[in-house]
């Protein structure tokens, strides 16, 4: 198995992170620990957050008491859009994304846990356990200081896909390579960008996600359909006019980064123009990943399959990335019911003899 990737902060991201001691030893250690650079760089710009709200508002951080926190929180409530068009769906109640909310939280709450580890304090103000109906609040609980929030994941309807597929094939064959192999196997971007050449095994049309690049840090290996081996190959083709070495697989085609590996911010402009030439603006680089486990278990996969194919350490992931509509459950359990109701029948007919 390979080495976790090792990351360096970048700390002129999060200069207050750099100069507060625990911070940025707290920081440093999550990077020096292999967490992948994007929750190394989310943890770092999240604690420089709460670092400068705690600074504005004459909070000693490593002190902070839980009110100081929950003004914290009141703070993130009250913020206007991070991205402003380009938010997609907004489920906070407020300016932020619950999502980004508690990755805000989160990162605050293992920077108490690590001054707690080192005796710097007693309690973490940011807290955890269960909420116990009946209890209230009184002893372990793990509902936190803002309510989780588990929406359905969004998953195109079969005109949307043809107008992604349409918008698609505009693009070249590296980019529609991708777009194919994302669906197929069901990859993560970050997945998908650090794909080596080695990776792909065309004679039996396997691709290797390996454990380091992995969001699990497991290896898993997923098939891809012959129409994805046939733009594999076209691929290939173009790929040797531009980079003969192996090493990562998506090379860029831009003049001053020529052959170097693509970045996950590239993939991610390059489906977020297919999604606006589209139409379809909720399309983004997880919604084929999506759409791939959904159909998997339209086509009557058993969930813990599915998951072996998603790289999910539990089911329950899993069954947070299916979506199945109203209308297919109402079809399952009509024809599971009809089912039932002829072994009923042919139960009940035992008796007439």
């Amino acid at each position: 198995m390979g080495m976790p990737m090792i990351t360096t902060p970048r700390w002129d991201h999060y200069p207050l992170v750099a100069q507060e001691e625990h911070a940025q030893s707290w920081l440093a250690i999550q990077a020096n620990l292999g967490r992948a650079p994007k929750t190394v760089e989310a943890y770092g710009r999240a604690l420089q957050d709460f670092l400068r709200f705690a600074a504005d508002n004459q909070v000693d951080a490593s002190t902070a008491r839980r009110e100081h926190v929950a003004s914290y929180v009141r703070h993130l409530l009250s913020q206007p859009r991070e991205r402003g068009e380009n938010v997609r769906v907004l489920d906070s109640g407020g300016g932020l994304a619950n999502a980004t909310l508690q990755q805000r939280l989160t990162a605050v709450r293992l920077y108490y846990d690590y001054l707690i580890e080192e005796g710097l304090r007693a309690d973490n103000p940011v807290g955890r356990g269960r909420y116990t109906p009946g209890r209230g609040f009184g002893g372990p609980r793990d509902r936190g200081l803002v309510p989780r929030y588990q929406k359905l994941p969004i998953v195109p309807s079969d005109e949307q896909w043809q107008l992604i597929l349409q918008a698609a094939h505009a693009e070249s064959v590296r980019n529609r390579f991708m777009f194919a192999l994302a669906y197929d196997a069901a990859l993560r971007r970050e997945e998908l960008c650090s794909l080596e050449v080695g990776d792909i095994d065309p004679a039996y049309r396997l691709v290797r996600v390996r454990a380091e690049t992995s969001k699990s840090r497991r290896d898993r290996m997923v098939p891809y359909s012959e129409a994805t081996g046939a733009l594999f190959g076209a691929f290939l083709s173009d790929r040797r006019t531009m980079c003969t070495e192996r090493g990562p697989l998506f090379r860029s085609h831009s003049d001053r980064n020529r052959a170097a590996p693509i970045s996950p911010w590239t993939w991610s402009k390059v489906v977020r123009g297919i999604a606006l030439r589209a139409g379809v603006a909720q399309f983004a680089t997880h919604t084929p990943r999506h759409l791939r486990l959904t159909d998997l278990a339209r086509a009557g996969w058993d969930v813990h399959a599915i998951a072996t194919f998603a790289g999910h350490r539990t089911v329950e992931s899993t069954l947070r990335y299916i979506h199945l509509s109203g209308r297919e459950l109402a079809s399952k359990l009509e024809l599971s019911m009809d089912a039932l109701h002829a072994e009923r029948r042919r139960q009940l007919e035992s008796l007439l003899w």
